[in-house]
């Protein structure tokens, strides 16, 4: 091989490096970046998130800020092989959100008072099996009868 061609080749390489790298940045910043806020009191009444609803895409990050402490976020149903998460009591936690469907979640000391939140990513193709999931959970809760049932209906 000789040097010019040695030369030819390696401009290729750092060439197709630099167009892959290019793409996968690009792809990358059509990501959006979701703050949902742990309260004691917000614009819905006592212990909810808010948003408490939030429809985002795949590849969306939402990071589940406490505001006022002593919260957290739990998921409680999600679609089909999705790993669960659960942030510790009065930390921040982001989840990056990949697969479509419907997602709820709640702060695991206030489940009983309501504080629950949905998200839809992409499309919810688990609607029906959610809505039965949020009306088992209403019957559980003890506060705010009734928000669950006001945020699905949101899901489409």
């Amino acid at each position: 091989m000789t040097a010019i061609h040695k030369e030819n080749t390696m401009k290729s390489c750092l060439r197709a490096i630099l167009f892959a790298s290019t793409l996968f940045l690009a792809a990358g910043a059509h990501a959006a970046d979701h703050v949902v806020q742990e309260l004691n009191n917000g614009p819905d009444g006592a212990f909810m998130f808010s948003p408490s609803y939030l429809l985002i895409q795949p590849g969306d990050t939402v990071t589940f800020q406490p505001t006022d402490q002593g919260h957290n976020s739990e998921s409680v149903f999600m679609p089909a092989g999705v790993a669960p998460w659960k942030s510790e009591l009065s930390q921040p936690l982001t989840v990056t959100f990949t697969k479509p469907g419907v997602y709820i979640y709640q702060c695991t000391p206030h489940n009983l008072f309501g504080m629950v939140g949905v998200i839809v990513v992409g499309s919810a193709v688990n609607a029906a099996d959610a809505k039965q999931a949020a009306a088992a959970i209403e019957k559980k809760q003890l506060m705010n009868q009734g928000r669950i049932t006001a945020i699905m209906k949101n899901v489409q």
